[in-house]
């Protein structure tokens, strides 16, 4: 693999660029496609590890428990290269009630520049894409074992939607 695809995946996308349009299945088998809510409202991609992990299990279940804090703003998905099966059973034990999608050939987090290839899995990262598909706003946490701040996210959806 070339050191120019390398820096492509594991360089975050940029802020005002088109967001890559993609379609991934969630813990259900349901299919989620961005390009269906362009033009009605904003996406916003929480992006995480590993299920089962121990930041990504108390992120997750937070999440899950302040969905509607994030929902009024936008369509809400979270990413991470685990697998429909592996994600339907987490959500089960844990009770989430967001949708989990499953990026396993890592299409997905490489478009966005989130793959963290010494773990071959992404970053833990915030993707928010608007209504004209573009992107609005992106932070990767510098540390992947550290939980994201959702009360930034949040100011930052307020800010985004005036």
């Amino acid at each position: 693999m070339s050191t120019e695809i390398i820096a492509q995946e594991t360089t975050p996308i940029a802020v005002g660029g088109a967001a890559p349009d993609f379609r991934l299945q969630d813990q259900n088998g349901k299919e989620f496609h961005v390009g269906d809510y362009l033009g009605k409202k904003m996406v916003i991609l929480f992006f995480y590890p590993l299920d089962w992990s121990p930041t990504c299990t108390k992120e997750n279940a937070c999440f899950s428990q302040n969905l509607s804090r994030f929902e009024k703003y936008g369509e809400v998905a979270a990413i991470s290269t685990d697998s429909v099966y592996c994600h339907r059973a987490w959500a089960e034990k844990m009770g989430l009630k967001h949708r989990l999608l499953a990026d396993m050939h890592r299409t997905v987090v490489k478009a966005y520049g989130l793959y963290f290839p010494d773990a071959n899995i992404n970053q833990r990262a915030t993707v928010v894409i608007n209504k004209d598909g573009k992107v609005a706003w992106v932070k990767v946490e510098a540390d992947i074992a550290k939980e994201r701040d959702y009360n930034e996210v949040e100011a930052v959806l307020a800010k985004l939607t005036k």
